[in-house]
C-alpha cells in the first residue's frame, strides 16, 4: 500500500508535534527529538494505522511509545517513539531484547535506536484478531493452522533461549499476520529474568476461553479444552521439542 509521507521538518508544530512529544513535550523537548531523528537519517513519518492519536493515525500505542511507519532513508520502517510520560528511560532496553529475538528469527528486525526513538522493520499486516474475522471460504481452516502454527513455533524458539514476551495473552495487539509471513510484535514488557511462558500463554490465548478462541472454533474444530491443558502442564514441566510436537499433535497442526 502506498503511503504519503509528512517531512520531518514540520513536527515542530501541532498536530504533528503532538506525535513525536506524546503526550506533552516542552518545544525544547520537540526540537531536540528532530534532530534525534535527522540523525538517525528519518526523513519523513505517514499517519497511516489503526489507531488514532487525536485526529492522526498511527500503528499503535503503549504505556512506553507510540509506533508509526516512517522513512529512513527510502526505505520504509516502523519507528517506535517514546512517551514523554514513558516509565522507561530510554529505548536502549528494548532494542537489546529485539536483537536478542531476532537472533532465533523472530519479530521485526531492529535497525537502530537512540534515547527517544526505536527504528524497526516494517511489517504490513493485520492484527491477528482483524485478520480472523476477514478469513472465510475453501481453504480457511488450512490457512489459520499454517498461521497459528508459525507462531506457535516462534513462541518456542522464545521458549528455548529463556525469554518471556509477557503479554500473550493479548493475541489481538501482539500478532501481526502479513501476505508473507505472520510475526509477534512488541516487545517492551519483555523480559529474560522471568520463567517463559509464551508456548503456553499464546496456546491459551488462541484455543481457550478468548473471542479469538471461538472464532477459530469456528473455522476448525479442537479438542476438548481439558486435553489442551493437561498437554499444556506436561510441556510447562518440560519445555522439549517431544512435549511440543505431542501439543501441536494434540491441536491438529
Amino acid at each position: 500500500m502506498e503511503h504519503s509521507f509528512i517531512s520531518i521538518k514540520k513536527f515542530a508544530n501541532e498536530p504533528y508535534s503532538k506525535i513525536i512529544g506524546y503526550p506533552k513535550a516542552t518545544s525544547r523537548q520537540i526540537r531536540s527529538r528532530i534532530s534525534e531523528l535527522e540523525k538517525l537519517d528519518i526523513k519523513s513519518i505517514s499517519f497511516t494505522g489503526p489507531t488514532t492519536l487525536g485526529n492522526l493515525a498511527i500503528l499503535g500505542k503503549g504505556y512506553v511509545g507510540v509506533v508509526v511507519i516512517a522513512k529512513k532513508g527510502n526505505k520504509q520502517i516502523a519507528l517506535k517513539i517514546r512517551r514523554t510520560d514513558s516509565p522507561r528511560k530510554g529505548m536502549k532496553n528494548e532494542s537489546i531484547l529485539l536483537k536478542l529475538v531476532n537472533s532465533v528469527n523472530v519479530g521485526p528486525k531492529m535497525l537502530d535506536v537512540s534515547k527517544n526513538f526505536l527504528v524497526m522493520e516494517y511489517l504490513e499486516g493485520d492484527k491477528f484478531s482483524d485478520w480472523i474475522n476477514l478469513l472465510k471460504g475453501a481453504g480457511s481452516a488450512r490457512k489459520l493452522k499454517s498461521t497459528i502454527k508459525n507462531i506457535l513455533e516462534d513462541c518456542y524458539r522464545l521458549d528455548q533461549i529463556g525469554f518471556d514476551h509477557g503479554e500473550l495473552s493479548n493475541i489481538s495487539k501482539h500478532v501481526i499476520v502479513g501476505k508473507t509471513k505472520e510475526s509477534l510484535i512488541d516487545f517492551e514488557s519483555s523480559s529474560t529474568k522471568r520463567r517463559p511462558s509464551n508456548v503456553t500463554s499464546i496456546t491459551q490465548a488462541f484455543f481457550i476461553g478468548s473471542g479469538n478462541a471461538r472464532k477459530i472454533q469456528k473455522i476448525y474444530k479442537n479438542p476438548p479444552k481439558e486435553k489442551i491443558i493437561e498437554e499444556l502442564k506436561r510441556y510447562k514441566q518440560e519445555k522439549t521439542r517431544e512435549n511440543f510436537e505431542t501439543l501441536l499433535k494434540i491441536l491438529k497442526l
